[in-house]
């Protein structure tokens, strides 16, 4: 699985990187962003708990192979 973030969408509150940790994070910028390439099994579900939890819907799957 992978996910990103819509950088333009995102407000910065913090919730996907509370709820998992491994896989978000807040950078510089003030906005989230996935930390890692590749979803790891152990953390899909905090992570698509993470994506359903967005308040604005910036997480996204990615499409790219």
């Amino acid at each position: 699985m992978k996910l990103k973030v819509k950088s333009d969408v995102c407000i910065g509150c913090g919730a996907c990187q509370a709820i998992c940790p491994e896989c978000f994070e807040i950078n510089d910028e003030g906005v989230a962003e996935v930390k890692v390439d590749e979803i790891k099994e152990e953390n899909i579900e905090d992570a698509t708990d993470a994506k359903e939890g967005c308040p604005v819907s910036a997480i996204v799957e990615d499409e790219k192979k």
